[in-house]
């Protein structure tokens, strides 16, 4: 199991906590692995990008209207987070759903 997020975000932090044995990469130390980011943007598409980050609210009108690939490989903190690649199942967000889906308690 992979986890894809930010070293200092408090939901990537939990989600490491929850599932220590799960890989753990930084996007903003090593971008996503473009088959990766394929695959996440064919499940999740424009939902990959965290709307109401900071970084979101600093771009402008015009860097807002492209493409999600290009965004996030400009800008990797956009990605909602943390982003989960277990063997052929993703799952985006650290929700209850999400925990429930893997088994894990709250």
């Amino acid at each position: 199991m992979e986890l894809f997020g930010l070293k200092n975000c408090d939901t990537c932090r939990a989600a490491r906590k929850a599932l220590p044995d799960a890989t753990f990469s930084d996007v903003r130390d090593s971008p996503l692995p473009s088959p990766i980011l394929d695959r996440a943007l064919e499940v999740f598409g424009d939902d990959l990008v965290n709307r109401r980050s900071t970084t979101w609210r600093g771009l402008s009108e015009e860097e807002r209207a492209r493409p999600p690939r290009d965004l996030l490989g400009e800008h990797p903190a956009l990605m909602k987070r943390p982003l989960i690649v277990d063997g052929d199942t993703m799952y985006l967000g650290w929700t209850a759903d999400t925990r429930k889906s893997l088994n894990v308690k709250a």
